[in-house]
């Protein structure tokens, strides 16, 4: 979710670009070649797939893909769908890239059971396969994940919303990703625990799905004020979504007595929660998460040594109103540290 230059070979570019009426791909036609490493005969190709290219959190991702590309004298292609949940445009991605040499691939999938087929496949011709931000199901369908802990993300904004209540009935409107998606389940069922219910409580008075999306957070947001009028907490997949419900309780002169909670962290949420637009969001850091594949991946190329098991990337609850019991920082740390 693309701002920087990058680098892929005269082969990998005509590979990747294949196909390209399914995906959004990065590095088609006569773009820069500066960037990353140089694309000699002898570096190590490493292929990025995130879910869109358009979403600031993948656009972060890309670029820490991109640094340590470089850094690590590696040739780094790229490539997209053209939506959240463009399955076949991902899969189309993996099977461009394997022919086109690349030692391992980094993939943010957008059907977390639909591509395990394709990557099975890759993983046979002998590519490693990491998964970022979104886990595989199963989870084994990759050989690693370096992830957020997507429940604890969750966690810490339910009890935070929870604290920030001080005792007061809620109204809760969860405005989530998409049916399935791995990543947006686990943060909605964090949340409830955090705030101490489960699927089903009577406080939960709405539930939309937005995609992660700004203009569908406002839609859904106002399809649950139409629905329960006395919402008083909202919890969102992104900021994206947070924003957009923000347009609409404004809209309806609500926007000073309703929380919002989220969780992504980036520049330009933390600085939303500065302003008092969000009250809390859980950080998470996307550009390690992509550095750290592609180290992963030279490192394999150089010695064989292949990535296993979950890396935990880190999470950080960020508010500048600070609840009793519940761990935070401010925004001052929030926009130090803001998707890094």
């Amino acid at each position: 979710m693309s701002r920087t230059s990058r680098q892929p070979s005269s082969l990998l570019r005509a590979a990747t670009c294949t196909g390209v009426a399914a995906l959004a791909l990065t590095a088609c036609g006569s773009g820069s070649e500066s960037g990353t490493a140089s694309a000699g005969s002898g570096s190590v190709k490493v292929g990025l797939i995130t879910k869109t290219d358009t979403n600031p959190f993948f656009v972060k991702m890309k670029e820490g893909a991109e640094k340590a590309a470089k850094d690590n004298g590696a040739e780094l292609s790229t490539a997209a769908g053209k939506f959240d949940g463009d399955n076949a445009g991902q899969v189309t991605a993996i099977e461009n890239m394997v022919a086109a040499g690349v030692k391992g691939i980094l993939i943010t999938p957008s059907d977390s059971k639909a591509i395990t087929p394709a990557i099975e496949k890759a993983r046979a011709k002998g590519v490693l396969v990491i998964a970022l931000d979104t886990p595989t199901e199963p989870e084994s369908a990759v050989d690693a994940l370096f992830a957020t802990d997507n429940v604890k993300a969750g966690e810490l904004i339910g009890e935070y919303a929870k604290a920030a209540m001080k005792g007061k009935d809620a109204k809760i409107a969860t405005l989530d990703l998409a049916p399935g998606v791995s990543v947006g389940v686990q943060r909605h069922n964090g949340f409830l625990k955090g705030f101490g219910i489960e699927e089903g409580d009577p406080s939960i008075v709405c539930s939309q799905d937005t995609g992660g999306d700004q203009a569908k957070g406002q839609t859904a947001m106002e399809n649950c004020l139409q629905k329960e009028p006395g919402i008083n907490v909202v919890y969102t997949i992104n900021e994206p979504a947070a924003l957009g419900a923000y347009t609409a309780l404004k809209a309806k002169g609500r926007e000073k007595d309703v929380l919002i909670v989220s969780v992504d962290g980036g520049c330009t949420g933390t600085e939303a929660v500065k302003d008092g637009t969000i009250a809390a969001t859980s950080q998470q850091y996307p550009l390690k998460m992509a550095a750290e594949g592609v180290k992963a991946v030279v490192t394999f190329a150089k010695d064989g040594k292949k990535a296993s098991g979950y890396t935990d990337t880190g999470v950080t609850l960020i508010t500048d109103k600070a609840q009793d019991g519940v761990t935070s920082k401010d925004t001052a740390y929030g926009l130090e540290n803001c998707w890094g």
